[in-house]
């Protein structure tokens, strides 16, 4: 993108106050992930949820000087305005006139599943072929199409796009602004499906997209998906791939038994090995040919680019490093757009020192110069400390760079260096091309060198609490609960991301996790929901707000207020009794409460209870006479004290199953993180935690042999069983042991054999293919998921969580 202010004005009917001639080449929409100013525009987008306007000062603070916006704030002065009447048409409208001056070769990826590993493999496969432009991260939206439109310039011969919807009429809109050569369908499943009547009305909606596509590829084993795509686009090249062998692209060989796959794509035969069998992989293997053959990519060229594929790491992965470090690993792959994804990422952490590593950009044939000059642009923005280039072309430019700058021709040089590891209490972020291997650095600068890990979905995190946040009313405040270390997942990582994603408050359980959140940086309120008497001066000094659910503690903590010498009305919370009889002040108490609380230096932040059984419909009676309860307790004691605090009492269950009792705010806990009691609910939203090991060591038992402790397990024949290096020390409970509990591998369940051990545990492997040491093994995520590891355990999904051990390694990434 390169236009002027005056021609954006131009192309979508907008007016200009200030200077017309200024260039613009990005279009910000989020003040707090600006990853350079020059030549940018902030868009101020403005839903039925949130206005982007108020964040129009924080761009400015940024150094932003060109606005987009649908009102025009005269008090900022020095500033060019784009005046529009609606902020997404406005994006809409621009990126449409962008694509269509394109000259590209597009691929539109529609579909419920696999939108995203597919773009990226395709990226993977063909960047070198072309010059090749991708849609960001997820980007598939009424606002993330545009934003991906927009990214195309004149040096991009092809462009990979996600398109995605969630209601009906949406892709006739998007379709408008984007209409691919090549469509690409992919499995249709159930996301999203609520909002449809049916599967048909889903798939009509979907396949708008194709309207001007010469080439169609979609999985034909879905016999609605085939119906309805040959009756709609009879007169277009249709290409239809699966599982079934009417498809003209399907597996033709016994996958079970051969090394090999062969894929029969309309009458030739493509033989290439495939570890992962699972049915996504290989469906998705089967579409990405058909994409590769339609741009007349060779076999042979093809079994190569499939034989580099690694599995996509569609994401920035966080973990704690060595001398108070944290490591941001994106060590897979590098272009101009996955570094202002990683530059971004940076972003949300507020260490204010930083360094990078960086290698050259692979495949640069021309304009090097101008290449590294961008991307020293968006590297000085980011006031790094130190910068670490790794390679002969970037090492040319080094001079470009404003940092305290050293270059390295290879990995190893730098690794030699020592200069990575005296670096303390920084952030590192690790950005490169594969052919790199800079993920060798993470092996020396991560604290934890197990291979048990769990890894932590930010994204997946923030998909949940927007998928709730969807269900309030416009103005309904929210609250974090991050007790107990965030269920097991790290306080800190959890509540720094929310609050970089404007999180109205955060709960704890005691002080203690307060005051270490607040001494990491975290600014957002924060209510200590068991605030203990030794614990009030901390409370006090840390600006943490307590729960008040007695007498005793109100008039306790009153008087620590009084001696810290705090001039102003504290803030505390009102916790009120409906139910549950756990804490909480009763009815008959309300008057001598409001009448000591006139008299205190108090502000009432909040009222608030909590319910006993919301995730229950059998309790549905019970629940509504606890709301009932608290609406008209909370009611009589705002009547009193003269003024309204605010009034909370739904958590997950309840922001889904009781949508009219709101108030306003609502706390969420198990549903940030992906579980919900009710099975459609469950549909809507994405898994969070992914607890990982791999097999150590696999052996054959022989008939009558034992395997573990106690000789628990006797094999009845020869059988393979694998060594697992995890075990009740990570929190894994030895009730599980002796055939109660699976593991997943290649998406295929494995029985726990034997009693589990300290540190590690076996699993019969014997029915399993292809199987090998080093594999990666799911202890819960999908297969089995939290909530069937739960049911082994006999236990709830939070005792799970919190029970896993610290010494399992956390890592945090966004896919």
């Amino acid at each position: 993108m390169n236009y002027t202010v005056q021609h954006i004005a131009e192309i979508t009917n907008a007016q200009v106050i200030g200077d017309g001639n200024l260039l613009i080449k990005n279009i910000a929409y989020d003040s707090r992930i600006i990853y350079s100013t020059r030549n940018t525009a902030f868009i101020a987008i403005n839903t039925h949820k949130n206005s982007g306007e108020k964040f129009i000062e924080s761009a400015m603070d940024r150094g932003i000087n060109v606005i987009i916006s649908e009102h025009h704030y005269p008090e900022f002065e020095n500033i060019t305005w784009i005046i529009v009447e609606n902020s997404v048409e406005f994006l809409q409208k621009l990126a449409k006139y962008h694509f269509e001056h394109s000259h590209l070769q597009s691929i539109g990826i529609t579909g419920s599943n696999g939108k995203t590993i597919l773009k990226e493999w395709l990226y993977q496969c063909l960047w070198n072929e072309f010059p090749t432009v991708k849609s960001p991260k997820s980007f598939n939206s009424q606002i993330g199409l545009p934003l991906s439109l927009l990214q195309i310039n004149n040096s991009h011969q092809l462009g990979i796009f996600e398109v995605g919807i969630s209601k009906p009429d949406e892709m006739e809109k998007l379709e408008n602004i984007f209409h691919p050569q090549i469509g690409l369908l992919t499995h249709i499943g159930t996301a999203h499906a609520a909002n449809f009547s049916s599967e048909e009305e889903l798939i009509d909606e979907k396949i708008i997209l194709f309207k001007n596509s010469e080439v169609i590829i979609y999985n034909g084993d879905n016999s609605l998906v085939d119906q309805k795509i040959k009756k709609s686009y009879s007169d277009k090249k249709l290409i239809a791939y699966g599982f079934k062998k009417e498809n003209q692209v399907f597996i033709k060989n016994n996958i079970s038994k051969d090394d090999n796959i062969i894929v029969e794509y309309l009458g030739e035969e493509i033989s290439f090995p495939v570890h992962q069998r699972d049915e996504a992989t290989l469906t998705n293997a089967m579409a990405l040919i058909s994409v590769l053959k339609e741009l007349n990519i060779g076999n042979k060229k093809i079994v190569e680019k499939i034989n580099l594929l690694k599995a996509v790491e569609m994401r920035l992965e966080a973990i704690e490093g060595i001398k108070g470090n944290i490591v941001i690993n994106d060590s897979f792959n590098l272009d101009l757009d996955s570094l202002k994804t990683a530059l971004q990422f940076l972003n949300e952490y507020n260490k204010p020192k930083k360094s990078l590593v960086l290698t050259d950009i692979v495949g640069v044939n021309s304009n090097a110069k101008e290449l590294y000059e961008e991307v020293s642009e968006l590297v000085n923005e980011q006031h790094f400390d130190s910068v670490f280039l790794i390679g002969d072309e970037i090492s040319k430019f080094s001079e470009l760079f404003k940092a305290k700058t050293y270059t390295f021709i290879d990995t190893k040089e730098l690794i030699e260096s020592k200069y990575l590891t005296e670096i303390e209490n920084q952030i590192i972020l690790l950005k490169g091309a594969r052919k790199f291997e800079i993920e060798k650095l993470k092996d020396i600068l991560e604290l934890r060198k197990h291979d048990t890990v769990l890894e932590v979905n930010l994204n997946a995190i923030l998909h949940n609490i927007n998928y709730h946040k969807s269900l309030l009313k416009p103005g309904t405040k929210m609250m974090a609960m991050v007790k107990a270390n965030a269920y097991g997942l790290g306080s800190f990582e959890v509540s720094e991301f929310l609050q970089h994603h404007h999180i109205d408050y955060l709960g704890v359980a005691y002080a203690d996790e307060g005051v270490e959140l607040r001494k990491k940086g975290i600014t957002t309120p924060i209510i200590v929901m068991n605030p203990e008497q030794h614990s009030y001066q901390t409370i006090i000094e840390y600006n943490l707000e307590p729960e008040i659910y007695s007498f005793r503690v109100l008039e306790l903590f009153y008087e620590a207020v009084q001696k810290s010498g705090y001039d102003k009305k504290y803030p505390i919370h009102i916790k009120l009794e409906t139910g549950m009889h756990r804490l909480g002040f009763k009815d008959f108490e309300l008057d001598q409460l409001s009448e000591t609380l006139r008299r205190k230096n108090v502000k009432v932040q909040s009222m608030f209870s909590h319910l006993s059984s919301s995730d229950m419909p059998e309790e549905k009676e019970f629940t509504l006479k606890q709301l009932e309860i608290f609406e008209k307790n909370s009611s009589c004691l705002i009547e009193k004290l003269g003024y309204t605090p605010i009034r909370h009492i739904l958590n997950s269950a309840g922001i889904t199953s009781y949508k009219d009792h709101q108030h306003d705010m609502v706390r969420i806990g198990i549903g940030m993180l992906g579980e919900s009691a009710d099975p459609e609910i469950q549909k809507q939203l994405r898994s969070v935690v992914s607890f990982k090991t791999v097999i150590s060591q696999i052996s054959t038992v022989e008939n009558g042999e034992s395997v573990g402790y106690s000789r628990r397990y006797k094999a009845d024949h020869p059988t393979r069983i694998a060594t697992i290096p995890v075990g009740y020390a990570d929190g894994i409970p030895r009730l599980i042991g002796n055939q109660v509990g699976n593991v997943g591998i290649n998406k295929t369940l494995a029985p726990i054999v034997g009693n589990i051990c300290m540190d590690m545990m076996m699993i019969n492997v014997d029915y399993i293919p292809n199987v090998k040491e080093g594999d990666t093994v799911t202890v819960f995520n999908a297969k089995p998921s939290l909530k069937e590891f739960a049911g082994y355990c006999k236990t709830i999904t939070y005792e799970v969580l919190t029970s896993i051990s610290p010494r399992v390694k956390r890592i945090y990434i966004k896919d």
